[in-house]
């Protein structure tokens, strides 16, 4: 796998069977139960690519690989931060 920047990392929580982002990087909308389903994190997870269509902005996340924490995209999500 090639090195993905940490900038292309969105965190995720796992509750039972769902799968919520708390914030939604393109709209800003809180609290997200997303479509994923537990056996396509577990793909993401074994680097099976897969999609999130996000239903607050139906904008479209493109992960690449998954850990217990984030999901890794092909697209910045985060900003970076600027040094003093």
């Amino acid at each position: 796998m090639d090195i993905i920047p940490f900038e292309n990392t969105w965190p995720y929580d796992k509750i039972g069977e769902d799968i919520y982002i708390n914030e939604c990087p393109y709209c800003g909308t809180r609290n997200i139960l997303t479509a994923m389903k537990v056996k396509d994190l577990e793909w993401a997870k074994e680097e099976i690519k897969t999609y999130i269509n996000m239903p607050c902005c139906h904008k479209r996340m493109h992960i690449v690989f998954a850990d217990e924490d984030y999901l890794w995209t092909t697209e910045p999500l985060r900003r970076r931060e600027r040094k003093a």
